[in-house]
């Protein structure tokens, strides 16, 4: 891990989830759940045994409870807390980084993550090892904050802090782009994957109610560059009337987006369908639709 790949305080991570561990996170852990099971009717499309699982960033086991049951499964995540939250659903959990694996190559049948990796600095060579961590025609299927994300408190957060500070502070972490996330993974030498979004929107009495709820689910402000000091509570209250002024809906409520980027890509293997090399075709694309084929520098017409 080099400097260039330090936009988060993992350390900062950890305590979040920590407390959140500790508090009443089951009484915020509805994106999770809600999330696992979106995962998990992916999972049923699926006609593939998987014998030996990774849930890695597992939270409180909300994959694990929404998942099928596999022989062996192994949640995973960067807090104690979690872990050992998890782990009250009878199935085995360590604490493990995300950047820093701890399990062997060719591992696991099937490596699944629910909305963790958002929080990894080097997202590319978090998927390399979990690429690497996968046996031959092994999946990864997971799931991420998109860069839609909070994208109602980014805009109240910025203009009421350049209004009243004249200046900016990271408040709202950068998610990954959905244009970008195939890319992430053909880099990270994933084969046939696939990339698609969902979006949910959650609706709160006001700005500062999900402030607060960020906070409880642990997905509080870990960007490296943050101002250590605590928001001013005029920025905050200028940010929460912004919110009502702006997004609030005909009853007072206000909306929260959150954009679920899917992953799902195969660990490389001689059985999975390659891709025709250029001018392999047998048939013409204008045969097939019965039209007339033109060359690239002639018009139309």
């Amino acid at each position: 891990m080099t400097a260039d790949y330090q936009i988060f305080d993992r350390a900062q991570v950890r305590r979040n989830r920590d407390r959140a561990a500790a508090g009443d996170f089951a009484a915020v852990d509805f994106l999770y759940r809600e999330v696992a099971e979106r995962l998990a009717d992916r999972l049923l499309d699926i006609k593939r045994p998987f014998q030996s699982v990774l849930d890695l960033g597992c939270h409180g086991g909300e994959m694990a409870a929404a998942a099928p049951t596999y022989p062996h499964y192994i949640q995973a995540d960067l807090s104690f807390g979690m872990a050992r939250r998890a782990r009250r659903n009878g199935r085995d959990a360590v604490s493990a980084d995300e950047e820093w694996l701890p399990f062997r190559e060719e591992s696991f049948d099937l490596v699944l993550s629910n909305l963790s990796l958002h929080w990894v600095n080097d997202l590319p060579g978090a998927l390399i090892q979990i690429n690497r961590s996968l046996k031959p025609d092994g999946l990864l299927l997971g799931a991420l904050f998109g860069g839609e994300t909070l994208k109602e408190l980014r805009d109240c957060l910025t203009a009421a802090e350049i209004e009243i500070c004249e200046g900016l502070s990271p408040r709202i972490s950068p998610f990954a782009d959905l244009r970008d996330a195939g890319g992430l993974l053909q880099r990270a030498g994933f084969a046939l994957p696939v990339i698609d979004s969902d979006t949910i929107t959650v609706t709160y009495d006001n700005a500062l109610v999900l402030i607060k709820e960020l906070q409880r689910m642990g997905e509080g402000n870990a960007v490296a560059e943050r101002s250590r000091r605590p928001l001013r509570r005029s920025v905050l209250f200028r940010a929460a009337e912004l919110y009502q002024q702006r997004y609030a809906a005909p009853d007072g409520r206000i909306p929260a987006t959150f954009q679920i980027i899917y992953l799902h890509g195969w660990a490389p293997h001689e059985s999975q369908q390659k891709p025709l090399r250029p001018g392999a075709a047998r048939n013409r694309l204008a045969a097939a639709l019965n039209s007339k084929e033109q060359s690239a520098g002639e018009k139309a017409g």
